[in-house]
């Protein structure tokens, strides 16, 4: 981590650009051993492709994936309205300085305002917290992968066996589209709305975070032995890397409810997180 004294609308620029130029560590670990594991040639040449550009991006300073997605934010800690308008021009600003590919359109009209802006853009999550500092995440999500997202309102009886069947068949009919290996977020229970929340919030954790609840852990254990005995493999062309990790978030439903969704991220399984201290100073990590 570094730590200098900027304002958050230079912090989120660098953010953006650490997000989009370095992948982090715990990524890079796992990208290499499904390299290890990988008994398939054309697969493990795709995974050498992929990891010659992480180096090269890295190097360069340059955004691994040309769709550098639209910015995600979680914003925790202590804040006030302003910081809204700080993250916006950071956006607007690391747009054009990284640069970042301007990806945001209309939904109907398709008009383009050039700096990643617009009604709802960027997508901002707010949880204020007793901290003395604040801190804010970036996930980028590019297209390929989120396209691939779904949502199904299950009967409680398909119970568990109807969750796996869901989340394999989500992963395996995305194929190639969502450019894997994939990290996959997994929400269970909660609202519709909560479900599909959660399971973008599951991408969040590190590839080698260990799940401390016991029955989450052994589920996401299991898909990933199936997901990678399917022989999808990277970029969908075969192989016996299909994903990097699965990530279950659950929450308590309604008894009459099952809500499961689930969000990919490509092999470029972004993410950045910028802490600003009540100094001024700000810590930058990919923790």
């Amino acid at each position: 981590m570094i730590s200098i004294p900027e304002s958050v609308e230079d912090a989120i620029v660098n953010l953006l650009r650490l997000a989009n130029t370095k992948l982090p560590e715990d990524v890079g670990w796992a990208l290499e051993a499904a390299a290890s594991w990988e008994t398939n040639e054309i697969a493990y040449s795709q995974l050498g492709g992929i990891m010659d550009n992480v180096k090269k991006a890295e190097f360069m300073g340059r955004p691994m994936c040309q769709d550098t997605g639209v910015p995600v934010f979680y914003v925790s800690g202590k804040f006030d309205a302003s910081i809204e308008k700080s993250i916006r021009n950071g956006v607007r600003r690391a747009t054009s300085e990284i640069p970042l590919r301007p990806n945001t359109v209309h939904p109907l009209t398709r008009e383009n305002p050039g700096d990643n802006l617009g009604d709802g853009m960027p997508v901002i999550h707010y949880t204020p917290t007793d901290d003395d500092h604040t801190e804010i995440t970036v996930l980028p999500k590019g297209a390929g992968a989120e396209n691939m997202t779904k949502l199904v309102m299950l009967n409680p009886a398909d119970g568990t066996a109807g969750v796996k069947k869901f989340i394999i068949s989500t992963v395996l009919e995305a194929g190639g589209r969502p450019c894997p290996p994939t990290v996959v977020g997994v929400g269970i229970g909660g609202t519709s709305d909560m479900c599909v929340k959660m399971a973008k919030e599951a991408l969040l954790r590190p590839t080698d975070h260990v799940n401390t609840n016991d029955d989450e852990r052994k589920l996401e254990e299991e898909l990933f032995t199936i997901l990678n005995a399917s022989g999808l493999g990277p970029m969908g062309l075969g192989g016996d890397s299909t994903v990097l990790r699965v990530h279950i978030k659950t929450a308590y439903c309604h008894t009459a409810s099952l809500p499961v969704a689930v969000n990919l991220n490509c092999w470029a399984a972004r993410r950045a997180t910028v802490r600003i201290m009540k100094d001024g100073t700000s810590r930058y990590g990919q923790w």
